[in-house]
């Protein structure tokens, strides 16, 4: 919808396409056609004649047959984001690109909250939910902005071949969306192409160590053609090394952006200023430290933007304490690879897991998390995935099996859950898995968890910390 209408509001003549033909369809289409626009409904299959341009959305899978045909008619497939790219004018913002299967969001919003600190006007923008050709042509509200924080999705990345970013960084690696690239290979590759082009820095996870299916984003960085000069600079949660930013004794330093990598390093913050300190936020507060400094960013407006910075809902969100358990709502963990990020924060956990699998496997993840389970609770359409995983490797953990989809479903999980809980535990909503069998979104059922959580502790008399 964005990329039409600007399409149109320039000049060209554009023919929006939708296979669809329901409610929501129609009602874009009349959207649309009130403006102007041509509109085809019902067919996404074939080329609509004299296309000279296709500009895409991430519903359209790269096997789509209108790409066959357009490759076939030499008519080039852009994204929004390569859209918005080729539409900035001569004094364009720079971009400070984020991307890895896990963090884009919270990476963004910590990077643009440092870069407010330091004076500097910017938006977080991109797969975020902000539109970048909105921003790119300085519309309302955003106006000319000195630089952007960019998230960027891997469907996204696959159709931008022009970007080049100021610097950009890729947070981690893990199986996802293969569905749609085909292969982990094709997948990487595509997170990989937010490297190309980049002028100061290549910001990499060193601790995202190699295995069949992880590949290290250290090697997309050797991979990538970049402007001479650019580095590849490092984050780790273990002592930096020359070139990295890293953690000693509890402080985020940077021997990176220093006059002598060998013999200095900068203090940047604490980890006590990261709102939640778990080891994997910390890791996101590394990357965007790093792009921040790749840019020039001093390290006071480091440590004031990551003490202003709080997270969205959903995400670790610590929701009450009841009877000296925690309740933790981290909805957004929507794979395996988020899912054993958020288990990783905590010694004593009851789990509610489970929702729609979209093909994934959990033996790896309830392997690497069975000494911290007290208890799993699971639910959803895929419950059974993980309950074999936990099976083979848990088979002492106590599982309780929620049946039921309806809209009780979630406060009878955490009833279940709390009965499995000892003082000192956190019950952890962290589902591995997606949430439209049963919920609208991850927002719908993290805060389903959260309302039964209210009732819980409102019951047994405790108020909400």
């Amino acid at each position: 919808m964005p990329a039409a209408k600007v399409l149109h509001r320039l000049g060209a003549r554009v023919t929006a396409v939708n296979g669809g033909d329901g409610e929501g369809p129609r009602r874009q289409a009349a959207e649309l056609e009130a403006l102007g626009v041509t509109v085809r409904l019902g067919d996404d299959r074939t080329l609509p004649e004299n296309t000279e341009l296709i500009v895409t959305t991430p519903g359209f899978k790269p096997t789509s047959p209108l790409f066959r045909a357009a490759a076939e008619a030499g008519v080039p497939v852009w994204g929004d984001v390569e859209l918005a790219w080729r539409l900035r004018g001569p004094d364009a913002a720079p971009w400070l690109a984020v991307t890895g299967t896990n963090g884009k969001t919270t990476t963004v919003q910590m990077l643009a909250s440092i870069l407010r600190a330091a004076g500097l006007r910017t938006a977080a923008v991109g797969n975020i939910g902000v539109s970048l050709i909105d921003v790119v042509l300085e519309q309302e509200p955003y106006g000319h902005l000195d630089v952007l924080a960019v998230e960027l999705s891997s469907y996204q990345l696959h159709w931008a071949p022009s970007l080049r970013p100021h610097s950009a960084a890729v947070l981690n690696l893990a199986p996802d969306h293969l569905d749609w690239h085909g292969s982990m290979e094709a997948y990487a590759a595509a997170k990989g192409r937010i490297y190309e082009g980049n002028q100061v820095a290549c910001v990499y996870n060193a601790d995202d160590t190699p295995d069949e299916s992880k590949p290290r984003t250290e090697d997309l960085v050797r991979a990538a053609d970049v402007v001479e000069g650019c580095r590849a600079i490092g984050f780790t949660l273990g002592t930096p090394a020359p070139s990295q930013l890293g953690v000693v004794e509890g402080v985020l330093v940077d021997r990176a952006f220093v006059p002598d990598r060998q013999q200095q390093a900068q203090e940047l913050a604490e980890t006590g200023d990261i709102n939640p300190p778990a080891p994997h936020n910390i890791a996101n507060a590394l990357a965007a430290a790093a792009l921040a400094r790749a840019f020039g960013v001093p390290p006071a407006a480091v440590r004031d933007g990551l003490r202003a910075f709080s997270p969205d809902a959903h995400r670790i969100t610590h929701v009450a304490e009841v009877g000296g358990v925690s309740y933790v709502d981290d909805s957004k963990a929507t794979n395996t690879h988020a899912a054993e990020a958020s288990l990783a924060a905590y010694e004593s956990i009851v789990w509610i897991a489970g929702g729609l699998a979209k093909g994934a496997t959990f033996g790896e993840l309830v392997a690497k998390s069975a000494p911290r389970l007290r208890g799993v609770v699971l639910l959803g359409a895929d419950r059974q995935l993980i309950g074999e995983a936990l099976a083979r490797h848990a088979p002492d953990v106590p599982v309780a099996d929620i049946e039921r989809t309806d809209t009780g479903a979630m406060a009878e999980a955490v009833r279940r859950a709390t009965s499995l809980a000892q003082p000192g535990d956190t019950v952890l909503l962290a589902p591995a898995c997606a949430s439209m069998d049963m919920f609208v979104n991850y927002n719908a059922r993290g805060d389903a968890f959260a309302e039964a959580v209210r009732a819980l502790a409102a019951a047994a008399g405790h108020s909400e910390h």
